[in-house]
């Protein structure tokens, strides 16, 4: 499979959105990296497949309702978020998925291609610790066959996001 990286968001896929929201954050260098694949790449396997890196190198953006309030968690691609660890973390009474519309309406992307940053409405954002594990993770760069590549640390960052443990244990 190829990929393209393209010099500018018109011919690299990204996002319109998130290649603004790149240059306003200094990252304009970064649009450059976005890659884009002719098959989806909406979920973390797709995307691993992909880009041929493990599957807890891709950065999932998963966004909930806490109390019904939008919350966006970024977790690793291999894992699965623990909702009632989510649910101690913010205080709340009760975390669930948060529907389509409601993804759509708060971040401005369809899910399968939220980045994590550079959205519609400033959301509260989780980071999960296991991304810290990697040099370079993978994010979707606003739409299902985008991606780009960040140090985790850097991707935390940018998203303004808490670290946490919030990972549901393996068996």
């Amino acid at each position: 499979m190829t990929t393209t990286a393209a010099t500018d968001a018109g011919s690299s896929g990204a996002h319109p959105r998130f290649a603004e929201a790149l240059r306003e954050l200094g990252l304009g260098d970064l649009v450059s990296q976005v890659r884009r694949f002719p098959d989806a790449t909406r979920t973390a396997a797709e995307a691993a497949a992909a880009i041929g890196c493990e599957l807890n190198q891709i950065c999932k953006s998963l966004i909930f309702a806490a109390d019904g309030v939008p919350v966006l968690v970024l977790m690793d691609g291999a894992s699965r978020v623990d909702l009632e660890l989510v649910r101690k973390e913010l205080g709340a009474d009760k975390v669930t998925r948060a529907k389509v519309d409601v993804v759509r309406e708060t971040t401005g992307y369809a899910i399968g291609g939220v980045p994590p940053f550079g959205h519609r409405t400033r959301t509260r954002v989780l980071a999960d610790r296991s991304l810290l594990e990697h040099d370079v993770v993978w994010a979707a760069a606003g739409t299902p066959y985008t991606v780009f590549p960040m140090a985790p640390e850097d991707l935390v960052t940018y998203a303004d996001g808490t670290l946490v443990d919030v990972r549901e244990p393996t068996s």
